[in-house]
């Protein structure tokens, strides 16, 4: 991925430094660091990245909400899509000390002004919030991807995207997951495609008869 802003591109390459080692730190504790998970960073990657910052620059939209901050590695890659295109990004995250770290990476690449970071409960900081919304990604523990689509489908805009991550990998969260797809299949406006990169990023859109589709 290629970023117009030096600024941002230093930071992004403190975040795949950071991903190397959290992978090699990985492989090294084997399954004793799922107990650990908190403190890896489990970024969307380059590749989903780079198709979600095309995706938001051809549709422009205007607010674009995270559910998962985490330590900022994909709030980068959406701030900075957002500052090109004069939108807003609101993010949001349990974890204070992730969101903390999150800032301070945003505010190195100069786009700390172009991101609301809310910390606090999921669903509680989705009720504040009247909406729409016109681009969501969703990368949040997958125990919460049903409840924060409920959540956020009424508050969708017409053509707003939903991209929903780790719809592949990893293997123990399918569950969630494929509660999570029939919920959103369920719905007649709505039409969504998986791609297979990354752990799998799913893309859905909100539609109506006469509308372009995704």
């Amino acid at each position: 991925m290629n970023f117009t802003d030096p600024r941002v591109a230093a930071v992004f390459e403190t975040y795949r430094n950071r991903e190397a080692a959290d992978q090699a730190r990985m492989r090294e504790l084997g399954p004793a660091g799922f107990a650990v998970r908190d403190e890896f960073l489990l970024p969307i990657g380059a590749e989903v990245g780079a198709v979600l910052h095309a995706l938001m620059l051809a549709r422009r939209p205007q607010r674009i909400l995270e559910l998962g901050t985490s330590y900022g590695y994909s709030t980068l890659i959406l701030a900075d899509a957002a500052r090109s295109i004069g939108a807003r990004v609101i993010s949001m995250e349990l974890a204070g000390y992730k969101q903390d770290y999150a800032r301070a990476r945003l505010e190195e690449a100069g786009l700390a002004e172009v991101v609301d970071l809310r910390c606090g409960d999921a669903l509680a900081l989705l009720a504040e919030d009247p909406g729409p919304f016109d681009f969501v990604l969703l990368d949040i523990w997958k125990e919460l991807y049903l409840p924060c689509f409920e959540a956020v489908y009424p508050k969708l805009s017409d053509e707003g995207v939903i991209a929903s991550d780790n719809m592949v990998e990893p293997a123990h969260d399918r569950p969630n997951v494929r509660a999570y797809r029939e919920a959103v299949r369920t719905k007649a406006d709505l039409q969504t495609v998986l791609l297979p990169i990354g752990s799998g990023i799913e893309l859905t859109v909100r539609w109506h008869a006469g509308n372009s589709k995704l």
